[in-house]
């Protein structure tokens, strides 16, 4: 079936609501004593209780404050404080916190045999800020007009996974008609009607498109000025798009129907815009309001952690994240010379995986990889190394290899990178490659492009480089969002943007992909994901280069912070200040 998938129309957009350069965080140790939550929490002592003003200072603005057009993972932060989806994240920390678990939804969905049709119940009691009840019609129609194209934005599997989705314009356009595919039965019932087996369609239902919208409340473009909420606090102001948003209680909101959320603070006060620089060293001096602030967007650097240093009490406030991420270089076999394999695993075995995480920010900020997928078992990681290059990489090996492609005197090639300092895709760590190559006798010359330029190159199948830096994060914990949007052969776009870089359509991949989506049981998933990953390694169609890791200071005052493998950042939900 030649589809094409919306899984990913957005290389970077989760790294915005995620991670990197403005979201959670990241991938990270393999010791679980190293995480945040796994033995020393950062956070202040004591028992957390309810009261207090908690402050969050960030670099990017809230912007677009509609569930409509939100493109978070499993319903984002500061969003979810407002926002309650049919499920959400486990709030635990470390692994505990991959899992899907009920949120409105009396449990996680009811799948038919082959897993195109997805059932939910709510639960009793649930009610918005206004103290009118939640319906499912109210959550039909709140998907239904994220369909709308004046509220483009947000995730988009839904188009691609309902039945009609692909060509419903939203509710603004049906003349009220709706979408057939999701029937609500009556106000506690809704059934979703797929296109095609999908196993993991609760993760999905953690993205805020799941958000209820009452018809009766609905401004349009305007909604984002004031959602109604459905969750623990409200928005009581939104200046400056996004920039200052104030939220307060929701008095209707009821925990014995949110066994999630804790909700501590009595207020929440957002401001962005701040410079990366700025917000660090406020969290670090934590005068004044400062003491009882966190970032959920902002990472320290490689210096000032090295300000840190021995300073216990400000180490202790340092929380270690991991959120499924990898950072990798790419190889578009169309190209020559990387239309020979023999040519790209010389590459792989002539990598210096350390130079590479040093110019990623030293091993506190990088672990190697060898593997596309993240070193965690949420994501089916399974080891290989087809291509082993060691600690340094091995440049004899890559000699040998290159004289059997037929270049017995190395060659010369060209790596296209970012010109933006973010230690991913920069060009330090193209340096480190352009090194690394050349004692295997690969002369790498470096072509820098600007940001907005260097994405729309490599994601331009028809002009894609040879050979660049890139990187891919999931939507959610699991190997899927990881593995189709890079290497299934029907993802491929032509006249869009393409994230299978090489291009690769095999029907062996493309068969195993559909396969894995028919399974509910997410480990047995996990499982072939992760073959599936060993599997396609083979072709050295990347070097896999490290997973990052982040590393965010906390206020003093701050207690119970909790970082899961899901977001990999603190979970604004679980923070108390009293």
């Amino acid at each position: 079936m030649a589809r094409q998938s919306h899984i990913s129309r957005r290389a970077t957009a989760v790294a915005v609501s995620l991670v990197l350069a403005g979201g959670a965080a990241a991938c990270g140790p393999k010791d679980a004593a190293d995480r945040a939550g796994s033995g020393d929490r950062p956070g202040a002592a004591g028992t957390p209780q309810k009261g207090g003003t908690l402050t969050v200072l960030n670099s990017e603005p809230q912007n677009d404050f509609d569930p409509a057009r939100l493109y978070t993972s499993g319903g984002g932060n500061v969003p979810s404080l407002v926002f309650r989806t049919l499920t959400t994240r486990n709030r635990e920390d470390g692994a505990a916190g991959t899992k899907v678990v009920p949120d409105l939804a009396t449990d996680t969905g009811r799948a038919n045999a082959d897993a195109t049709e997805w059932t939910y119940t709510l639960k009793d009691g649930l009610k918005y800020e206004d103290g009118s009840p939640i319906t499912t019609a109210d959550i039909k129609y709140g998907i239904e007009r994220s369909f709308a194209a004046e509220l483009s934005g947000g995730a988009p599997y839904l188009r691609d996974w309902l039945v009609g989705g692909e060509s419903y314009e939203g509710p603004y356009k049906d003349g009220g008609k709706g979408l057939d595919s999701i029937v609500v039965p009556d106000a506690r019932t809704i059934v979703f009607k797929l296109r095609k087996p999908e196993g993991e369609f609760p993760f999905v239902a953690t993205q805020t498109q799941f958000a209820p919208v009452p018809k009766a409340k609905d401004t349009g473009a305007k909604y984002e000025e004031h959602p109604v909420s459905s969750g623990p606090y409200k928005v009581v102001k939104n200046d400056n798009d996004g920039e200052h948003l104030t939220l307060e209680r929701n008095e209707h909101w009821d925990e014995k129907t949110d066994e999630e959320r804790k909700a501590y603070p009595d207020r929440i006060d957002v401001r962005s815009g701040l410079d990366a620089a700025v917000i660090n060293q406020r969290l670090t001096t934590s005068a004044g309001p400062d003491a009882a602030a966190v970032t959920t967007d902002t990472n320290l650097g490689p210096a000032e952690l090295a300000q840190i240093g021995d300073n216990k009490e400000l180490a202790g406030r340092v929380g270690t994240g991991h959120f499924g991420y990898v950072n990798y270089l790419a190889f578009n076999p169309k190209v020559a010379p990387f239309d020979n394999p023999k040519v790209r695993q010389a590459i792989s075995h002539a990598i210096n995986r350390t130079s590479v995480v040093n110019a990623a920010g030293g091993s506190a900020l990088a672990e190697p990889a060898t593997t596309f997928l993240p070193e965690r078992e949420a994501f089916g990681f399974t080891p290989y190394d087809h291509f082993p290059a060691g600690r340094t990489g091995d440049p004899a090996k890559a000699k040998e290899l290159l004289k059997e492609a037929g270049f017995p005197d190395g060659l010369t090639v060209t790596l296209t990178h970012s010109t933006a300092q973010n230690r991913q895709t920069s060009p330090e760590v193209a340096t480190a490659v352009q090194q690394a190559l050349a004692a295997a006798g690969i002369t790498v010359k470096l072509e820098g492009l600007e940001n907005n330029a260097f994405n729309e190159r490599r994601w331009d199948a028809a002009n894609t480089p040879g050979f660049f830096l890139s990187r891919w994060g999931a939507d959610w914990p699991s190997g899927g969002p990881f593995l189709a949007p890079i290497f299934d052969g029907r993802q491929i776009v032509t006249g869009g943007s393409n994230y299978n870089h090489a291009q690769l359509n095999d029907p062996a991949v493309n068969a195993e992909i559909d396969e894995i989506a028919k399974l509910t049981d997410l480990a047995a998933a996990g499982k072939r994901w992760g073959a599936l990953d060993k599997k396609i390694g083979e072709q050295a169609l990347t070097v896999p280069l490290f997973h990052p890791v982040y590393k965010r200071v906390v206020g003093k005052e701050v207690k119970n912070v909790v970082i899961s493998d899901w977001t990999g950042v603190l979970d604004v939900s679980q923070v108390a200040v009293k």
